[in-house]
């Protein structure tokens, strides 16, 4: 009987890059804003540790409302500004970092237009519909034909998703992973992407995301912290991958409902 515990190995370019892993983050909403600033907290936390650290482009093509305000921090002055460049702007003042805001969907259908044609080596996903996460899913598939060279090609994919009070992150691998010959571990090259291990769950989701006209009807939709809490316990996720050099979970399913989570491992 194998005992082994299971591990994926990070692809060793994300612990020690040559230049800034690329970020493409998607979406600037509840859960892509706070992510935002667990980002920027990490690139801080790896340059001080002698790493590259992050360059980070946030895509989202809505604008600040007032109903925003309060769960995704967003000031007066910012209401009517591109959530992308409110947020980045925002960000690079405090960190002094140089990412870019990009005023469009991350789609399969506008790719000639996305900085690097939409590659990057790590993809984390905070959007609101089905069908964007199999436009993402479709890119993803597809976009390491023609890149030859380490700091372009396209590793990772983090989807993290909610509803009122529940959450959960899933951490994909885009290409196989190389892994090291190992006499502890039983070693993982491949960990599933959502669209494929919970296609048949995702289908049978409603792919309606109405914009809410107030702050009170927001959070009848979603609770005040479980966006925080996604996005804080998923850059965990990240920080463990990129500090430690592996991982033995691949995510998890958060309920704030009853303050339980529930990890996923890699298998």
């Amino acid at each position: 009987m194998n005992t082994q515990k299971t591990i994926h190995y990070t692809h060793n370019y994300l612990i020690n890059p040559t230049n800034p892993i690329t970020v493409n983050l998607i979406g600037a909403g509840g859960t892509g804003s706070r992510m935002l600033t667990e980002l920027a907290r990490m690139n801080h936390s790896l340059i001080a540790l002698g790493h590259a650290g992050l360059q980070v482009n946030l895509f989202d093509d809505d604008v600040v409302t007032q109903a925003n305000q309060g769960r995704q921090l967003f000031a007066d002055a910012e209401v009517g500004l591109p959530k992308a460049v409110a947020l980045i702007n925002r960000t690079n003042r405090f960190f002094g970092t140089n990412w870019k805001a990009v005023t469009e969907q991350f789609s399969t259908k506008n790719l000639k237009s996305l900085p690097n044609r939409g590659r990057a080596n790590l993809y984390i996903s905070c959007v609101d519909t089905v069908s964007a996460r199999f436009d993402i899913a479709d890119f993803l598939l597809n976009c390491n034909i023609n890149s030859d060279f380490e700091r372009t090609k396209s590793l990772y994919w983090l989807d993290l998703g909610n509803a009122q009070n529940t959450g959960q992150a899933i951490l994909s691998t885009i290409r196989e992973i190389q892994q090291p010959d190992s006499k502890l571990y039983r070693t993982v090259p491949n960990l599933p992407m959502v669209t494929n291990e919970f296609k048949e769950l995702l289908q049978t989701q409603s792919d309606t995301s109405e914009p809410s006209c107030s702050l009170a009807e927001a959070l009848e939709k979603q609770d005040l912290f479980i966006n925080a809490s996604l996005a804080s316990m998923g850059a965990s996720l990240l920080w463990k991958l990129l500090r430690e050099g592996m991982t033995a979970h691949r995510g998890f399913f958060l309920n704030l409902g009853n303050f339980k989570t529930e990890p996923i491992m890699v298998c």
